[in-house]
């Protein structure tokens, strides 16, 4: 429910004001309450201290026509994106989003940059599907840690377009990390993985709110 949405941001609001110097929040947003989300988008990301969207999950698919006045507003704010795909063998649940979707979404905003959370989760065809997307990141979060996941991405992708994701609390981070750290790459590409990567797409939104200060 939006009361649901609205606790859960409150919720981030005070570990990002406990710990401004070390904890960016991201407004969590549903285009099944699309005025609603709006209205959180400003309170949280424009007018406080967040600085990204996400994770957006499974009210309905991110490539519907209500996602874009969400997207036109984090662009507005030059916020980052998170959007929770999956690639079920089963199909998806209704609503839930494909890496298919995100990458429709993404060609309707060239200017915005999207955060793909699991990279679908079947990661060999969720990279293949965000290859030609170029404003889609690919987030390694939430799938088991099998050898060659991070060598993939890097090879098809560039590791400038792979984000850790650490799942917590549904995977450990020792699994997670261990996709990066027992990978047959360069230390400055684990670098780039591990944060720089993050770290640069959060620099333009945090520039355009010290902008407003």
């Amino acid at each position: 429910t939006a009361e649901q949405l609205r606790e859960e941001n409150d919720r981030v609001l005070r570990a990002v004001r406990r710990f401004p110097d070390r904890a960016f929040g991201s407004v969590y947003l549903s285009p099944l309450f699309l005025d609603f989300s709006l209205q959180e988008f400003d309170r949280c990301v424009r007018d406080g201290p967040m600085v990204g969207v996400g994770e957006l999950e499974a009210d309905k698919r991110c490539n519907v026509p209500e996602m874009d006045a969400i997207v036109e507003r984090a662009v507005a704010m030059k916020a980052p994106i998170l959007q929770h795909t999956w690639l079920k063998i089963g199909g998806n649940e209704p609503g839930e989003s494909s890496p298919y979707d995100l990458v429709e979404l993404a060609r309707r905003h060239p200017q915005a940059s999207f955060i793909c959370a699991h990279t679908g989760g079947d990661w060999e065809r969720g990279i293949r599907i965000l290859r030609e997307a170029t404003n889609i990141s690919a987030e390694i979060a939430g799938f088991d840690p099998t050898s060659g996941v991070v060598e993939m991405m890097v090879r098809e992708l560039g590791a400038e377009r792979v984000i850790y994701g650490s799942d917590a609390a549904g995977r450990s981070y020792a699994s997670q990390l261990a996709k990066i750290y027992s990978a047959d790459i360069s230390q400055a590409d684990k670098r780039l993985i591990l944060g720089e990567n993050l770290r640069r797409l959060l620099q333009p939104a945090l520039a355009a709110k010290s902008g407003q200060r």
